[in-house]
């Protein structure tokens, strides 16, 4: 059965009758096993009696009625599938959960099938996908280097053609790399967004749930669809407004971040330089700014994720079981660990400061920038040098990831080409905490550079930044304008408004002001300033507006719509026209 697992593929595919989610289902449980012995994506396929249930529950719904009805998906075995034993690659440590995990009740409840638990590196700890006592995970494409890890089956189950979308999980890159080995799209989204109840722990304060597709839209439909609250995680957040499924969409001219050249890292890798280039030169494309950045401090707080006292809490998890019965956790896992114990509380306080401190010159660097672009990896490594180096090559694997989780970024991983052997290469975009659908959006553009048939979307891409259009006393430099300033906010343009306003100076003042207001004929164009201020500031910005002044929509010049200030027609009387001077700075000069 040759069917585009693809999410709106599916659905077209269940409408007109093409197959049934009982068809699908049962045969890519065939080509799953058939798959298995090659690649070991699969610790556990749901046998044809596990997978009924499931089916069963579709039987007679309206396809409709569930987003996400019939679809095919896969779960990474250290997230919780009720009555399927959650192994963590680890037998000795295997339990049968009487609950799903939360995220997996969601999308039950949201119409989707499981089709089984995915291999991982052990416990959740490694970029690899090789260490494993069920198999080593060969690349999608290249067998002779891996498949990248620890989500290493969540991430074949979707390059392979068995499910639509897979669950990962990320701590330090597991849900990123291997998107990049295997041409795919990783959705590490901000901690706490999608619920970790019912996921073995890594690192508890760090961890994420991730998603695997083929494309950044389906991604985004999945957030929108998984990012709540959940009781179950005291570690949840709520998502905020301007990050729902709406903030997906069109992007207008942006800024994004990129390392310094002396921060870029390839070890060796000569084709990696050319293929970043190329993926600045596309993000240019899509009216993208390029600004270079200091990585330093990025890097740092990377280095504390294994060489500083977070080890400690992976440890918490393993560490019992290592005391009671070393061999059941494997050698290259056991040296990881092997320094937890001598862990001290002050080395963890000082760390914490260390942090800290660099967690505030990463945000600084984050300031009037929109994402910032790494690659994913700087070198692919074969299996064999994995093999006579494990734990070298996988740090050199997480050069790029390892901070992400630390510093509290969003990221999402993008396919970005092919090196001369057919082997996937990536990019990585990440950006502040609750900028995911605005990370996904350039994601999306970025696929569509490199000859993505998905369609643009229609609507302008959000992220945690508004824009609002200026025409008076917030003007920059004059009266009001530390309004502005004082919460964060940056020029973005100097434009005009659209041909369709006439401006007033008020009555009363100082602060003198004046008023914009749209009409049917006569207007101009007014010289105006669109700024860009954080979000969560507009509230108190606007209630500090005084009558008979708001904000509403402004149209620009080039017929954007932004949100801007206006004037209640009111709070004309008394006001002088002033529209033929064009704007209210040169209004000014005329009083002079």
């Amino acid at each position: 059965m040759n069917i585009d697992l693809q999410l709106d593929a599916l659905r077209n595919a269940y409408r007109d009758g093409s197959t049934t989610p009982r068809q699908l289902l049962l045969s890519l449980r065939c080509k799953a096993a058939a798959l298995n012995p090659d690649y070991h994506l699969f610790i556990h396929v749901l046998s044809v009696e596990e997978l009924e249930p499931y089916l069963a529950a579709l039987d007679g719904r309206d396809i409709d009625s569930l987003p996400l009805y019939g679809v095919p998906f896969a779960i990474k075995d250290n997230i919780d599938l009720a009555g399927i034993a959650t192994t963590a690659a680890c037998p000795a440590f295997a339990y049968v959960p009487q609950r799903s995990a939360t995220i997996v009740e969601q999308l039950l409840a949201l119409g989707a099938v499981p089709l089984g638990k995915t291999n991982l590196d052990q416990f959740a700890t490694g970029l690899n996908g090789s260490r494993s006592p069920y198999g080593a995970c060969p690349n999608s494409v290249l067998p002779e280097y891996p498949s990248g890890g620890s989500s290493a089956g969540s991430s074949l189950a979707v390059a392979l053609g068995v499910a639509s979308f897979a669950l990962g999980t990320d701590t330090a890159g597991s849900g990123r790399v291997p998107a990049a080995l295997n041409n795919l799209v990783g959705l590490k989204a901000t901690k706490g967004l999608i619920s970790t109840a019912g996921v073995v722990p890594a690192c508890r304060t760090l961890d994420c749930v991730t998603t695997f597709t083929a494309t950044a839209r389906e991604a985004s439909q999945l957030l929108a669809l998984t990012a709540h609250l959940d009781p179950r995680d005291e570690y949840s957040r709520s998502n905020p407004l301007w990050n729902d499924g709406s903030a997906f969409g069109a992007l207008r001219p942006f800024r994004f971040g990129v390392p310094r050249s002396r921060d870029l890292e390839f070890f060796g890798c000569t084709q990696g330089p050319q293929l970043f280039a190329e993926a600045i030169e596309q993000l240019e494309a899509l009216g993208g700014e390029a600004v270079e950045l200091d990585l330093s401090p990025f890097l740092e707080a990377a280095r504390l994720l294994y060489e500083g006292p977070w080890v400690a809490e992976r440890y918490s998890v393993a560490g019992e079981l290592m005391e009671q019965n070393p061999e059941a956790v494997l050698p290259v896992i056991r040296a990881v660990l092997a320094k937890a114990p001598a862990v001290s509380g002050v080395q963890t306080f000082l760390a914490q400061y260390r942090l800290q401190a660099l967690k505030a010159l990463c945000d600084k660097a984050l300031e009037g920038l929109d994402c910032v672009l790494t690659p994913t990896i700087g070198r692919p490594v074969t299996r064999a040098e994995l093999e006579a180096e494990p734990v070298l090559r996988n740090s050199e694997l997480g050069y790029y990831t390892n901070f992400m989780n630390l510093l509290d970024y969003a990221a999402v991983a993008a396919p970005s080409g092919f090196m001369s052997n057919g082997l996937p290469w990536g990019v990585t975009l990440f950006g502040r905490a609750f900028t995911d659908q605005y990370l996904l959006s350039v994601a999306a553009g970025l696929q569509r550079q490199q000859g993505s048939t998905d369609p643009a979307p229609t609507t302008a891409a959000r992220n945690d930044r508004a824009r609002l259009v200026v025409c008076g006393a917030h003007l920059d430099g004059l009266a009001l304008n530390w309004q502005l300033k004082r919460r964060g906010a940056r020029l973005v343009e100097t434009t005009q408004s659209s041909p369709d306003y006439q401006l007033y100076a008020l009555a009363g003042g100082p602060p003198f002001r004046p008023g914009m207001v749209r009409v049917n004929e006569g207007g101009v164009a007014i010289a105006v300033e669109v700024w860009e201020l954080p979000s969560s500031e507009l509230g108190s910005f606007l209630t500090a507006i005084p009558a008979p002044l708001g904000l509403g929509k402004v149209q620009l010049a080039d017929g954007r719509w932004e949100s801007g200030f206006i004037c209640e027609a009111y709070g004309l009387e008394g006001a002088v026209d002033i529209s033929h001077f064009g704007g209210w700075r040169a209004y000014l000069k005329s009083l002079v």
